[in-house]
């Protein structure tokens, strides 16, 4: 999975040539995600303990099936999301 994120910061920011790179040079490694029937206080944990704002969705069998972000969950649930920025947020030590 490859984000504007990861281009920013592992391509760009070190100032890697990106029309010769390949996607391995910039892609996430760590890939987090989340199932479609997981619940979505446990979604946000995983968003806030790995400092992201969307995350793939998979289904029961391992194919993706959609991509949630953190503006999906503030539209339902906005309380519980402010933490999760907060921890999203937080720099890393």
């Amino acid at each position: 999975m490859v984000t504007d994120r990861d281009i920013t910061i592992r391509g760009v920011a070190p100032g890697l040539a990106l029309d010769v790179s390949c996607v391995a040079d910039v892609m996430s490694q760590d890939l987090q995600f989340c199932t479609e029937d997981q619940d979505t206080e446990d979604v946000m944990h995983t968003m806030g303990y790995a400092q992201v704002r969307r995350l793939p969705v998979v289904n029961m069998d391992n194919e993706l099936v959609g991509i949630v972000s953190i503006a999906d969950m503030a539209r339902r649930q906005p309380g519980p999301v402010k933490q999760t920025m907060c921890e999203i947020t937080e720099p890393v030590e």
